[in-house]
């Protein structure tokens, strides 16, 4: 019976929320980050920008991370893996990036997370691929490695598509449990697969081989410690083509235009319920 041997998709997308200066008072920082002193760092969401050309959001001097669903992906595997969850131990964690050069820096912090090795297949900067071609390029990714598992993110934020898991599972002819909340491994064939729903929540049980999408109710993925991005660095990490894997950057889809949305409009006070009613018939919404 051999062990599991996970490859974890991951994507670099703009940072969804960078630190500003920490708070050097002694404040209950609850679920918070902390910095090495205790003093809570603040989070600022960043707001992408439009481009120029209005094809999609500007990149250029925008600071990137790994997409957090992936974050998700990545810290399961490693639970798994260290809390030996599965009968015959995991085998392997590879982690796999398409994108630039600078796409090594989240396969790096894949690694200082507790991924074994990683592969970038690189492409030019602002050429992105479809989740299809996506999806074709995993297909190969799954065979070269042998992997019986695949886990990535439900989604990433920078497109939302939310279409490459359900399309490699199509792919491969392999089971697949998207959004999940929870995941428990049964024996060494069957897995157990918990999701939130509208109604509350599903559990799936299906086998191996197969894909599992994460959701944010999974896991709270660790940061990586100064020793572990040290020992990353010496971990193996391939640099591989678009035409190792047979896949192109032809795309099916085009984006007709992209734009800000609307600037929202103050709201006003009102006196009492009548005045309130007055308001709502003069917009039209009585």
């Amino acid at each position: 019976m051999s062990g599991l041997r996970i490859l974890v998709p991951i994507k670099r997308v703009i940072d969804y929320a960078r630190p500003t200066i920490p708070l050097r008072k002694p404040l209950d920082v609850g679920s918070r980050k902390t910095n090495w002193d205790g003093a809570p760092i603040v989070l600022l969401q960043v707001k992408p920008r439009v481009n120029s050309a209005q094809t999609g959001v500007e990149t250029a001097g925008v600071k990137h991370s790994m997409n957090p669903f992936d974050e998700l992906s990545v810290e399961e595997a490693v639970r798994i893996r260290d809390k030996k969850r599965y009968p015959s131990g995991v085998e392997d964690i590879c982690v796999l990036s398409v994108g630039p050069q600078k796409a090594q820096d989240v396969l790096r912090t894949a690694m200082a997370m507790g991924a074994d090795r990683g592969i970038l297949v690189k492409t030019d900067e602002g050429k992105n691929l479809e989740p299809l071609s996506v999806a074709k390029l995993l297909q190969k990714a799954v065979a070269e490695q042998k992997s019986n598992l695949v886990i990535l993110g439900k989604q990433s934020i920078d497109d939302d598509a939310g279409q490459t898991g359900g399309m490699l599972a199509g792919l491969l002819g392999w089971g697949q449990a998207t959004q999940a909340s929870e995941v428990k491994f049964k024996d060494a064939e069957t897995v157990e697969v918990t999701r939130e729903v509208d109604g509350g929540v599903e559990t799936l049980r299906t086998k191996l081989p197969m894909i599992i999408t994460t959701d944010l109710r999974l896991n709270v993925p660790r940061y990586a410690s100064l020793p572990n991005i040290m020992k990353a660095k010496k971990k193996k990490l391939e640099t591989k083509s678009l035409g190792d894997y047979g896949v192109s950057l032809e795309n099916r889809l085009k984006t007709l235009k992209v734009t800000e949305p609307p600037t929202r409009q103050g709201g006003g006070k009102v006196e009492d319920v009548d005045g309130m009613v007055s308001k709502l018939k003069e917009l039209g919404g009585l």
